[in-house]
């Protein structure tokens, strides 16, 4: 617990982090005698000396607004500054909060998941089509062509494909925001793999428990977990080049 606590407390003033990639995951929990779905909110930073952090969890409601502002509160009371871009998937409620708590920072869309909300609008014979067009919106020089690429898929497949087509067009300016960025650092920007991963690696250990105790037993599990993944990183080669 002690541990757990500096890591979760430690001051984050002394570096700017420009980049943070949010996730949640839904874990299984007792609770009132009974075992239910329970949140768990995970925040990765990426700071100016291009080194990758996870910098806080918390066990709340993972579509709840509140929730979401509450830990984005914790990191600003921590220090937390120079943020410029937000990626995450669309979780009721966090979009919300991102431009509540951090006015005027970009908000990426995580394109995974957005091209999986597309294809969920898609008719089965044109899904492939449409996926292939999509992957040229994504991969666009800059914002300009990526727009003018998503004008000509909107128009060629409106008529057969509207319910994807309207998923599309309101998402594309989240969808392509990581586009003003330098060429370098789109390609780890434009989804949250980053989090999936991790993800991955708490679902592993995860699945020998099954079903945890208590909330305190989700925090010391999973925070131990991005503790001990914080001082890997420490050491690790750097996430990022920032020199641009």
């Amino acid at each position: 617990d002690a541990r757990l606590n500096a890591w979760r407390n430690r001051p984050l003033h002394d570096k700017k982090y420009p980049f943070l990639i949010v996730d949640a995951l839904v874990v299984k929990v007792r609770r009132d005698g009974a075992v239910r779905s329970t949140g768990v909110l995970i925040i990765y930073g990426i700071n100016e000396e291009g080194i990758r952090e996870p910098l806080d969890l918390l066990v709340a409601d993972s579509e709840s607004a509140s929730s979401w502002g509450e830990i984005f509160k914790r990191l600003k009371e921590r220090g937390l500054n120079g943020l410029e871009l937000v990626v995450s998937d669309d979780h009721a409620g966090l979009v919300s909060a991102v431009n509540q708590q951090f006015q005027g920072v970009i908000w990426q869309r995580c394109q995974t998941h957005f091209m999986r909300n597309i294809l969920g609008c898609s008719p089965r014979h044109l899904k492939q089509e449409i996926a292939n067009d999509v992957k040229l919106i994504f991969k666009a020089e800059n914002k300009a062509v990526a727009v003018q690429l998503a004008r000509n898929i909107i128009a060629r497949h409106e008529d057969k494909a509207p319910k994807a087509m309207d998923c599309l067009e309101n998402g594309l300016e989240d969808g392509i925001a990581v586009l003003l960025l330098p060429q370098r650092y789109r390609q780890r920007l434009r989804t949250s793999n980053l989090a999936e991963r991790m993800n991955e690696e708490i679902r592993r250990r995860e699945r020998v428990i099954r079903i945890f105790p208590n909330e305190e037993a989700v925090m010391r599990l999973i925070g131990a977990l991005l503790a001990e993944k914080y001082d890997e990183w420490q050491a690790a080669s750097k996430y990022f080049d920032m020199t641009e």
